[in-house]
């Protein structure tokens, strides 16, 4: 079935001899696909949101990342099924034009997830800078033309190819993970020395249930990152395979690792005090372990800072690659270079837009903003999992689920949406609104263009 718009990025078939327009390189195996994605999910956010978290929910706080796991895990298994049907770039927004047959819809979801990765970039950015100059004592540099810096390292990295991001991937990731596992390391003769079900004393313990609701719907944002994989599928060995085991592989080990930490976090340090620390993983590793030097974690923070933007700026090129590849943006971004084999357009005009963007100060409104999106593009992505689950003709894909999956999946994503909209302030939903409409507008100048 052929998407409204979509164009073919095959080699010519006419017969006409004209030479075959270069692809993207297939090099990533399963195990590089599963630490694509583990690093997207850990990211630096990790390092924070354990503090917030046990907050809302006390001891109870790994009960939190179980609940959040399995709300997650709905979305990420109709990726995981998406992927292994559609393995292409801009894959939510090919899926959504294949179910619903709307283009519209198809860019909104696209550009929504194009803004997601440039809003994170952009922050990552600032915090990268903001590391080093501590680190190394660049008090005097103007953090603006670190962040610059960071922005042409990565630009760079991304246009020499898929190769070697991955490789980059792999270490940070690693260095990632090595971190986290210290800190279950340095707590785990703390462990079983609280009640792991022990909730803040708020109205009554009646309510430990719904606090530890509330905390995992805070937890849910730290599996985030998987919808990245599918993006990739077209540099995939095999990717009717590769994918979805790479993003099975990917949401367990993340959720192995953040119940550890979990639990490590509230057996070192009182729920209380982990709420209020300005640090808390710091604050954890600092008693469990005080002869671990705090440059230790500035050094770790900066890998995984590097990690999520590379995973980001790798994502939104490939994303743009395949909307234009897809007739929903301008032809040209779908040009692959003929010797790197990576989509070097696409590549230069993020870099266009991330270096304003980096340097207009805090945009952390922006970020709140494209989460909302996200659970926007699930909701949409799951539906279309769903309807394509159940049009006949539909060729299934090597991995399925029962169809129940992406409707119980696109439910939790509403769920969420509202929660964010009626307990947070008015300004993340208001950008998000803006953002749609300015999406809205983008796309009808376009079709005004053509």
């Amino acid at each position: 079935m052929a998407v409204p718009g979509m164009r073919e990025r095959s080699a010519d078939k006419n017969g006409s001899g004209a030479p075959e327009a270069p692809t993207l390189r297939r090099s990533i195996g399963p195990a590089q696909m599963a630490l694509y994605g583990l690093g997207s999910m850990l990211g630096a956010g990790i390092y924070g949101l354990i503090g917030k978290a046990a907050g809302q929910a006390g001891n109870a706080l790994w009960l939190a990342f179980v609940v959040a796991l399995v709300a997650a895990l709905l979305t990420a298994l109709s990726y995981a099924s998406l992927g292994s049907r559609y393995p292409r770039a801009a894959g939510a927004a090919y899926v959504t034009g294949r179910a619903y047959g709307f283009p519209l819809l198809s860019f909104m979801v696209g550009l929504a997830l194009v803004c997601s990765g440039l809003t994170s970039i952009a922050t990552q950015s600032q915090v990268f800078a903001a590391n080093v100059a501590a680190l190394f004592g660049l008090e005097g540099v103007p953090l603006w033309w670190l962040a610059l810096g960071f922005l042409l390292v990565l630009t760079g990295l991304v246009f020499r190819g898929i190769r070697e991001s991955m490789w980059v991937n792999v270490l940070c990731t690693l260095v990632e993970v090595g971190g986290l596992v210290l800190v279950v390391v340095a707590g785990a003769s703390y462990w079983g020395s609280v009640d792991y079900l022990a909730t803040p004393a708020v109205q009554g313990t009646d309510h430990a249930a719904l606090l530890v609701m509330q905390a995992a719907v805070l937890a849910f944002f730290a599996f985030i990152g998987f919808e990245d994989m599918i993006n990739v599928a077209e540099e995939t060995h095999d990717p009717e395979r590769t994918v979805p085991l790479g993003l099975i592989l990917a949401m367990a080990a993340a959720a192995l690792i953040y119940i550890a930490v979990a639990v490590t976090a509230v057996s070192v340090v009182p729920w209380a005090e982990l709420a209020e620390a300005p640090g808390p993983i710091t604050a954890v590793v600092e008693r469990a372990a005080p002869s671990i030097p705090p440059v230790v974690f500035i050094a770790i923070t900066l890998f995984a800072v590097a990690n999520t933007a590379l995973v980001n700026y790798v994502t939104a090129s490939r994303l743009i690659y395949g909307m234009a590849c897809q007739g929903l943006l301008p032809k040209r971004l779908g040009s692959v270079h003929a010797a790197r084999r990576t989509p070097h357009v696409a590549v230069a005009a993020l870099f266009l837009v991330l270096a304003p963007l980096a340097l207009l100060g805090t945009i952390a409104e922006l970020a709140a903003a494209t989460v909302l999106l996200l659970l926007l593009v699930f909701m949409v992505v799951n539906g279309a999992l769903f309807v394509l689950k159940g049009r006949k003709g539909e060729k299934p894909g090597r991995f399925e689920i029962p169809r129940f999956i992406p409707a119980f999946g696109a439910l939790v994503c509403l769920v969420l949406i509202v929660v964010r909209v009626t307990t947070g302030d008015w300004r993340a939903p208001a950008l998000a609104g803006v953002l749609l409409l300015g999406s809205l507008a983008v796309y009808l100048l376009m079709q005004r263009m053509r």
